[in-house]
Order: structure tokens, then sequence, then C-alpha cells
């Protein structure tokens, strides 16, 4: 038995002696098949580490680490847009203990944004080993006596943006923040007093109190107290400087050339235009020097992009506002151009402010807003309007510019949701009505294909076309003029007859509990008035009312 175990233990002995043979024998192959030189391996390792983006590693394989580091970490976060790949091209040992190497490297950031260059280094063996010599430009030329290197964006002259008229809509200016700093501000008392009583005469709202309020609420921290156009700053400059605590901030913005003109369009067309000075933006590599300034060693300046015309109206644009201020309840009004599609305005007042992006992304219960749809999706299918299906009124919807799949440059936006499409959305009210959702954009562009006989798709920007997915079919030509004949009709003998004053004038007057809605056309005009909560029955229709009657009205400054 004894016999046994000693012999099972024997074998076992053999077995890893064998196997500690052969890890010995693998162990000798590598190191013996690795024919580098030491100076070989440094470099080697050096470009690995360079290349993983790894300042400590690299670092320490120089002979100034701390330094190293704090300049390779700086590279990689001056051209954090970009990657990397190093290469040894050639390494030449001059003795036991020196040699110098070429290191070249290919910087890419983005299509057709490359920068290559090719640098010089040496190696010394020191007591604790092979060293990379440390010298910035080991990495980047020129990088010695202090100076970073980034990589940056150049744009040209900002382009700028126009009316459907022609007239200058948009503009970059300069934007002069007016900040509190409790830090150097001995009295915020006088500070604020002193402040409020210079800033009177452009911003009367901003007083003393409302400053000081904020400082409370954000104690300790600096607090922005009003945000003034340059032509308003130069005029106040001097009172402004010389207040203890106060100090100002300068930034380029695109703003309204006419200070009435304000939109939530503006916000979108402010994506628009980014977009145009991003597809023509050129780029830099640049080393700043701490006594010249930047040095652009890579890049190309970018072309100039071409100034936007926008699809807005600023007379179309002034009349909503004076609409959209007649409600005491949330309100909104979008008009659109039925043969381009392009909104022509869009408003809302104080209280639809409050609750985010009501004209795009509003969706309230469409009630009576759906009936030319439930008109149409029964006359297509041959039944009664009000025995089709919700899912037939969504199919008939598409063609009426209701939940169309649609991407507009710059815009981001919802018509509707109805039938299986409609579950899971987050409403602006508290119905839980299984109709329908529309928001008064999607009530725009149901009138403006109406009067235009298919599907309209809204663009913002002259030039730059709207992307359709899956495209609907238009409806037939009868079901059109069965809709407009409606429409006309709830004008001239129905709801909406108190409007029939503005000739041509077609539309809907319709209803959802207490939302009141008008959406309607007339020549090459569409639009849609919505109040939430409306403290009238009639305050969409008179709310439209104002909107036409204003239209006629001339632009002060034409």
């Amino acid at each position: 038995m004894r016999f046994r175990d000693w012999r099972g233990k024997r074998g076992r002995i053999v077995a890893l002696a064998v196997v500690l043979v052969v890890a010995v024998v693998a162990l000798t192959t590598t190191v013996f098949s690795d024919s580098r030189s030491e100076a070989q391996r440094l470099v080697d390792d050096f470009v690995a580490a360079l290349d993983d983006r790894d300042a400590a590693a690299a670092a320490a394989l120089t002979s100034y680490p701390n330094a190293a580091q704090e300049t390779i970490s700086q590279v990689y976060d001056g051209l954090s847009g970009g990657t990397v790949d190093y290469s040894v091209t050639q390494l030449v040992e001059l003795n036991d203990e020196s040699g110098y190497f070429t290191l070249s490297a290919a910087w890419n950031f983005g299509e057709g944004k490359n920068w290559s260059y090719q640098v010089d280094g040496a190696v010394r063996k020191l007591a604790v080993g092979w060293r990379v010599s440390w010298d910035p430009e080991v990495v980047v030329p020129d990088l010695a006596g202090g100076r970073t290197v980034h990589h940056v964006r150049t744009d040209a002259a900002p382009p700028k943006i126009f009316d459907r008229a022609g007239r200058l809509l948009m503009e970059e200016q300069t934007i002069n923040a007016v900040v509190l700093d409790p830090a150097e501000m001995p009295d915020p008392v006088d500070t604020t007093t002193r402040l409020a009583s210079v800033l009177a005469p452009v911003a009367p709202v901003v007083t003393a109190q409302l400053m000081q309020e904020r400082m409370q609420d954000d104690p300790g921290n600096r607090v922005t107290a009003v945000k003034l156009r340059d032509q308003d700053y130069q005029f106040l400059e001097e009172g402004i400087t010389s207040i203890p605590g106060v100090e100002v901030l300068q930034s380029p913005t695109l703003i309204s050339a006419d200070r009435r003109i304000s939109t939530p369009l503006l916000d979108s067309l402010r994506s628009a235009w980014q977009l145009e000075r991003d597809r023509t933006a050129g780029w830099a590599v640049t080393l700043e020097d701490p006594e010249s300034g930047p040095i652009q060693v890579a890049g190309f300046q970018g072309p100039p992009p071409p100034d936007l015309q926008s699809t807005v109206d600023s007379q179309v644009q002034l009349a909503a506002k004076e609409a959209v201020v007649t409600a005491g309840t949330p309100a909104a009004v979008v008009a659109i151009q039925p043969s381009t599609g392009g909104i022509l305005a869009a408003d809302v007042n104080n209280w639809a402010m409050e609750l985010g992006p009501v004209l795009t992304h509003g969706l309230y219960p469409a009630g009576g807003v759906l009936d030319p749809v439930r008109l149409a999706a029964g006359l297509q299918r041959g039944v009664d309007p009000g025995d089709v299906s919700s899912d037939d009124i969504a199919d008939t919807a598409r063609s009426l510019g209701l939940g169309a799949d649609v991407e507009v440059p710059g815009f981001d936006f919802e018509t509707a949701q109805i039938g299986h499409a409609g579950s899971g959305v987050v409403q602006f009210t508290g119905s839980d009505s299984d109709e329908g959702l529309v928001s008064p954009l999607g009530a725009a562009l149901l009138a403006a294909s109406v009067a235009r006989g298919d599907t309209a798709v809204p663009r913002i920007v002259q030039g730059q076309e709207p992307i359709v997915h899956d495209a609907p079919e238009p409806l037939p030509a009868a079901v059109v003029d069965a809709l407009r004949g409606m429409m006309i009709d709830n004008v001239q003998n129905g709801p909406a007859s108190p409007l029939r004053r503005h000739a041509g004038l077609a539309g809907i007057a319709a209803a959802s509990g207490d939302d009141r809605w008008f959406f309607g056309y007339t020549g090459d005009l569409a639009f849609a008035v919505f109040v939430a909560d409306a403290d009238g029955g009639d305050r969409a229709i008179r709310m439209a009312d104002t909107f036409l009657s204003k239209l006629n009205e001339p632009l002060v400054g034409d």
C-alpha cells in the first residue's frame, strides 16, 4: 500500500519536474528570441506608451519623469479631439551608453484633418538603466520654452440670418453679462441700488430687490444681473464699471436684429446657423507661446458660410405676438406658407412659455381638431366619420401633415400622436383622451395641407430641404375638395362665423374640454391658434381675428 503511494508521489514529482523544465525552456527561448538591445526595447516601450496615451508610463521611461508627465499630459489634453500613431523610424546606438532615435507621429482630427511630423530624441544609460533624455520636443516639434499645444477650431466671419423678405433677422453681436461678485462687494445693498439706478433706462425690471433676492438664493456665488446688447452697454458702461462688486463679461451671441422679434423659432434658427458654421469650420494645431501667443503649425481657415434666409416673415411674426398677448391663459399662434411649408411665424405668451416648448412639442387632446381628418378617413373608406378607427384616422392624418416622419435641419418638433403611436405620450394637460393628441404646429400643418392639397412639410431655412421618410400618399382630389368645403362652411355659417369678415378665410373652430382652437388658411397663409383653459368659448376666434387684423398693419422701419 505504501509502495503504491510512493509510486504515485514519484509520478507526480516527475510530472512537476517536466512542467518546470518546459517552463524554463520556454522562458529561456522567449528571452533569447528577443534580440533587441536595451536601447531598442526602451524606445519601443516609450512609443507604445505614447500610443496608449499613458502619460505616466511614457514619462517613467524618461530622465525627468515629473516634467515629462506634465508636458505629455498637456499634449493629450490639448489635442484631445484627435487620435495619434507614433512609430520608430530610426534608432542609432552610438556606444554602450548612448544613442539617438527618430519618431514619426501621425495625428488625425477627423476627415481631411491630418497632422504628421518627425521628432528626434536621445537615449542614455543612467544608473537606473536606459532612459529617454527628456526634452519636450521629443513628442511635439518646437514644444520647448514653456509652450503648450492645442487643437482648435477656426471660423470665418459668422453668417447673418435674413427673414423671408430680405430683412435682417439675426446677427452675431457682443452681449455684455453684468455679473455681481459678492467677494468684491463691500456693501451688497449699496451695489445693487446703484446698479439698478444705472440700468433703469434700459432694464427697469432689474431692481435692487430682485438682484438681492438672486444673491440670497445663491449665496457666495457670482450672479448675472442682466445681459445687455452692446449698444445699450456702451451707453451705460461708465456707470456700471465704477460700481464695486460688478464685473462685465463679453461674449459673441447670435441674437435678433430687431428686439421686438422674440419667437421660439430663434432657438431653432440658431441650431440651423450652427450647423452651417460646423459644416464650413476649419481647424488648426497651434503652439501657445508665453511671449508671442499662438503659432499655427497645421490646419486651415474655414471658408465663410453663406448667409441664411429664413422662412420667418417679420410682419407676420409681429402680428402673432400681438395676438398671443390678448389671452390670459397659455396661448400659441403658428403661421405657415402652404406653397412651401415655410414657417412664417410662431409665438407664445408668457403663460405658455412657462410650460416649455408648447409650440413644437405641446401635445394636447385634439378633440374637434381632428374633425377634418375623420371626414377624410370616412370618405376614403366609405363609412360615416364617426365609425372610423383611430388607426384609420392616424393613416389619413399623415397625408395631412400630422405624424409624418420628417427631419428638418436645426428644427426638432412633434405634430401629433394618434392611434397606437400615441401610447405612453406625456401630455401637457391632465386629460386621458385616447382620441389623439396634436401640437399647435400640427394644427397649422393640417390647415396648410388642406390648402395646398397634399402634405405640408415644415422648414425654417430656405434652401435647406427637409427629409421625408416613408412619404404619405396624397389624398384624392375629391376628398381635399370636401375638406375645403367643410372649412369654408365653418367660417361662413358655423362656429367660426365671427371671422367671415376676413375675405377668403376657411377654417375650423374646435374645442377639447376647456381648450380652444382655430386653424385655417387664407391665400398662401395657413395658421393655427391655440388657447389652453380658455376664459371664454370664443377666445381662439377672437385671437385669430386679432392676428388677421394685425397682418394688414405696416411694419415700422420699412
